[in-house]
């Protein structure tokens, strides 16, 4: 496992949720954005954005394929006319296109970044306790992720204290979470977040 990928680190294993299409063009070679969906143990099913490099691609994968990823969570902003939105994509380093019969679903997270502001402490209407946090991860070329985490129970009560700027290890799944937005002119938008859920969270020495 190199530096990057000890400091973000994904593991999922789903299945292929809508078309596969290409994204985008870097450096001479296309990117192809599908999605992924994971099951939990609640039985609650994730769908995921997923970016694949074409060098990794034997043949395109289509709904309704069983997948095996390995990668990294990334970031970006995308303008639009409502204004800028943090997207987050999982980035496929690794990727196995397997047997329905054979594929054990699994999403496991590992992180390690610095936090960029105070978390949002806050309980629900039925006293559950959470934490909102935004987690920078640096990777190479002076680049960083900032990657949208959520905290529970005594790991929210323990993310209210952390200081701007510690360096956290953090462990989890990466979920995704359905919201609605009201706009300036009064409609409602049904949007999607993707967000890392905690599991642990440590403070790096």
């Amino acid at each position: 496992m190199d530096k990057e990928q000890q400091t973000n680190f994904i593991r999922i294993a789903g299945t292929v949720k809508g078309e596969t299409r290409a994204d985008h063009v870097l450096y001479g070679e296309t990117f192809y954005l599908s999605h992924i969906e994971v099951l939990r143990l609640s039985g609650v099913k994730d769908t995921l954005p997923l970016l694949i490099p074409e060098r990794l691609l034997e043949t395109m994968p289509e709904e309704g394929d069983a997948v095996e990823i390995t990668g990294q969570i990334r970031s970006y902003n995308k303008r639009g006319e409502s204004g800028s939105r943090l997207m987050v994509t999982v980035f496929a380093r690794s990727f196995v296109t397997v047997s329905p019969e054979y594929l054990v679903p699994c999403n496991e997270v590992s992180l390690c970044g610095f936090l960029c502001k105070d978390a949002n402490y806050r309980t629900t209407p039925f006293q559950r306790e959470i934490a909102d946090m935004l987690l920078a991860v640096n990777r190479s070329y002076h680049k960083s992720d900032y990657l949208p985490c959520i905290a529970w129970g005594r790991n929210a009560r323990f993310a209210q204290g952390i200081g701007v700027g510690t360096q956290l290890q953090i462990t989890g799944r990466l979920q995704s979470r359905n919201y609605q937005k009201s706009m300036p002119d009064g409609s409602v938008q049904e949007r999607t977040t993707y967000e890392v859920s905690c599991s642990s969270i440590e403070p790096v020495p």
